[in-house]
C-alpha cells in the first residue's frame, strides 16, 4: 500500500524532539466468538507487544471465547440491538428507552461476562454504536463499571464521580459508503490534527489515545493500514496502555 504518511510523520518528529510521550491503546468492537479474524488480530497484538481490548457482545459471547487468552475483555453493552427508531441513528443505549431498561441491560452485561472471564474482565462499559445516553452514566458506577468508552476526544476525565472516559479517537473504516478503508490520506491528516491538539493543549493529552477496529469486518487494506499505523506510533512516540484492574488507577 502506497501512502503519504507525512503529516504525521511531521508531527510525531515534534513530539519526539520535545520528549513527548503518547498512551496507545487498542479496542476491538463486536466480540462473540473465536476465529480465524480473531486469531489474525491477536497474532498481531502479540507482534506489536499491544494488548487489544476487545468489546465483547455479552448475550451472544460464547464460552469459547472465554477460552482464548492474549486480550483484554470489555463490556459491550448487552445485545448490540438497536432500539432507535427508523430515521434514527443507531442505538441500544440511547435515550428513548426507559432508563430502568438501560441500567438491567447494563447490569446484565457485567454479570455474564463477569462469569465468563472473572479476574481477567475489565469494568469498561462500551455501549454499541458509541451512543451512550448522558443520563445512564451515573449509574455504571454503582452497578461496578470504573470506566465507559466512545469515539472522539473525552471533554472531560470523569464525567460522573466513580467514572471515567477512555475514549477511541480514530476508526479506518468508512461506515457511510464503502464499508472499506476510509481514505488513506484524510485518516492521517485526522490522527496528525490530533496529535497537535494534545501538543498545544487544546485536547487532554493525558487521555489514552485509542485506535478502534472491527475485526469482523476487515478488508486487507484495513488490516494493512491499521498495523502501519500502530507500527509507527510504537515506534516512535507511543507508549503501551492497559485498563488497569479495578483496584487500580485509572488516567
Amino acid at each position: 500500500m502506497s501512502t503519504d504518511w507525512a503529516p504525521l510523520t511531521e508531527e510525531l518528529q515534534i513530539w519526539a524532539r520535545q520528549g513527548r510521550t503518547l498512551p496507545l491503546w487498542w479496542r476491538d468492537d463486536d466480540a462473540v466468538s473465536p476465529s480465524h479474524d480473531l486469531d489474525r488480530l491477536l497474532r498481531l497484538s502479540a507482534r506489536l507487544a499491544l494488548p487489544v481490548h476487545l468489546a465483547i457482545i455479552p448475550a451472544k459471547a460464547t464460552a469459547a471465547l472465554a477460552q482464548i487468552d492474549g486480550y483484554v475483555p470489555v463490556v459491550h453493552g448487552w445485545s448490540h440491538h438497536s432500539h432507535s427508531g427508523q430515521n434514527e441513528k443507531k442505538a441500544e443505549f440511547g435515550e428513548h428507552r426507559p432508563m430502568s431498561a438501560l441500567v438491567s441491560d447494563a447490569d446484565l452485561g457485567l454479570t455474564r461476562l463477569g462469569e465468563l472471564f472473572g479476574a481477567r474482565l475489565r469494568p469498561m462499559f462500551v455501549p454499541p454504536w458509541n451512543r451512550i445516553a448522558p443520563t445512564l452514566l451515573p449509574h455504571l458506577p454503582k452497578l461496578g463499571y470504573t470506566s465507559v468508552s466512545t469515539f472522539t476526544a473525552r471533554k472531560t476525565r470523569s464525567p460522573e464521580a466513580g467514572l471515567v472516559q477512555i475514549n477511541t479517537h480514530v476508526d479506518p473504516i468508512d461506515w457511510r459508503t464503502s464499508r472499506g478503508l476510509a481514505r488513506p490520506d484524510h485518516l492521517i491528516q485526522n490522527v496528525a490534527a490530533q496529535l497537535i491538539e494534545r501538543r498545544t493543549g487544546h485536547a487532554d493529552p493525558n487521555e489514552p489515545f485509542g485506535v478502534l477496529t472491527h475485526h469482523l469486518v476487515h478488508s486487507e487494506e484495513i488490516w494493512e493500514w491499521t498495523e502501519a499505523l500502530l507500527d509507527r506510533l510504537l515506534s516512535t512516540v507511543a507508549k503501551t496502555w492497559v485498563h488497569p484492574t479495578p483496584q487500580e488507577n485509572l488516567p
